[in-house]
């Protein structure tokens, strides 16, 4: 609806807060897991541990894919990593977890995986970087050689373009190409069109090599959120092959959280992306698994994907003096999280369960009602008193020292009672 500047939207025009529709790309099977094609986004990670340490390299991997990462890339950089991979394969179909093992190789992939096939055979797709597979006449050839084991081995490819390590030669031919512009744009500009270029050039040489453009998935990594929103906008305008997002880099915490958040966040909600990857740095002593809960996070909340029960809590205020409800909040998320491997085993539907815990009476029997579950807790004066709302309605009011165990209890009966229960 066109307005003009002293006129307002009629109460009856729809408001749409949906993402836009998903970009329709090609199809991809990595694995057992699907990528592109209109399927859901795929959360993925990366292992860092000694990919020779076969046992310390397959617990990650399970924790990770415990954690719900549906792909997991592991480097392989010496011979000692490539001659290790089937035997960490090996190792997670012991513990039952079929995760699929993606190999990341810089430089020398094109040997290893010539002289390992049992590594090649193990992995469930390669990843290599244009920039380098190799350089000046020996670039081409190798490309070609992980291109024909790719084919030979029948595994779909990443062709990854990094900003940090992007293909001299493009570079060079897209500055003097700009050179010879009667406006010539800025360096950022140049920057991000050889990264494009770098990545779609590289995907037509691969099909020119045999491999089919449904065995090929695209992407372009900066550590700058602006940049990186540009540059996938111009690969999903130039392309269809299904593409891999994440922000190179990302940084450690907050940081890291808040800068991918935004990039992808907004490339999402454009319909843009078909897997992610947050490239956290762990904090010291930090888990590798919080780059994956970050990941279905952001889909969650964008309600792109369900992954696990959420938990709504307020900020707390002059009114919350106690950090009861803090705690509870942060008990009942982590009790979630932790039961959801088994609710995911036993029931379906459960990760679309919200939760609500508030800590006052201003906004709480409110927020408590929209959650299947919610409970308000008393801010400082109030009543000590907490109901406890069910799809709605008031169910009970708790009281007491043992709230917490109490609303614990609560949320087990009504995943029990609520959702259907799988069969065998």
């Amino acid at each position: 609806m066109k307005m003009t500047q002293n006129s307002s939207p009629s109460c009856l025009d729809p408001i749409d807060a949906r993402p836009r529709a998903r970009r329709l790309t090609r199809a991809v099977t990595v694995g057992r897991v699907h990528v592109g094609g209109g399927v859901p986004v795929v959360v993925q990670s990366m292992t860092n541990t000694d990919t020779a340490d076969v046992l310390g390299t397959a617990m990650q991997v399970a924790e990770l894919a415990r954690a719900g990462s549906e792909l997991v890339r592991i480097t392989v950089n010496n011979e000692a990593a490539a001659r290790a991979v089937p035997h960490i394969r090996d190792r997670l179909l012991a513990l039952n977890m079929d995760v699929p093992l993606v190999g990341d190789f810089h430089y020398n992939g094109h040997k290893l995986l010539t002289d390992f096939p049992a590594c090649a055979e193990a992995l469930a797709k390669f990843r290599i970087n244009p920039g380098n597979v190799g350089s000046g006449a020996k670039r081409d050839p190798q490309f070609a050689a992980i291109v024909e084991l790719a084919c030979r081995y029948d595994k779909p490819v990443r062709i990854g373009v990094n900003w940090g390590s992007l293909d001299p030669s493009v570079l060079a031919r897209i500055m003097d190409e700009n050179a010879g512009r009667a406006e010539p744009r800025d360096a950022g500009a140049v920057m991000r069109e050889a990264l494009v270029v770098s990545a779609l050039e590289s995907a037509a040489k691969a099909e020119e090599y045999g491999l089919a453009g449904n065995r090929i998935i695209l992407s372009a990594k900066v550590s700058s959120v602006q940049d990186l929103i540009a540059v996938y906008r111009d690969l999903a305008n130039r392309s269809d092959y299904a593409l891999h997002l994440g922000l190179t880099e990302a940084g450690m915490g907050s940081k890291g959280i808040v800068a991918s958040t935004a990039a992808l966040a907004v490339l999402l909600q454009e319909g843009i992306g078909d897997t992610i990857r947050i490239s956290l740095t762990p904090e010291p002593g930090g888990s590798r698994t919080q780059e994956v809960v970050v990941a279905q996070e952001i889909l969650q909340t964008m309600g792109l994907r369900a992954f696990t029960p959420m938990v709504t809590a307020c900020p707390g205020c002059g009114r919350t003096t106690s950090t009861f409800f803090q705690e509870l909040a942060s008990g009942i998320q982590d009790y979630v999280r932790k039961q959801m491997p088994v609710w995911r085993d036993q029931y379906d539907g459960v990760e679309n369960m919200t939760l609500a815990v508030m800590g006052c009476v201003v906004n709480g029997p409110g927020e408590s009602k929209h959650a299947n579950i919610g409970i308000s807790l008393p801010g400082t004066g109030e009543t000590p008193a907490a109901p406890v709302y069910v799809d709605g309605e008031k169910f009970v009011t708790l009281r007491g020292d043992n709230i917490g165990a109490e609303f614990k209890a609560i949320v087990d009966d009504y995943v029990a009672t609520k959702y259907v229960k799988k069969s065998g």
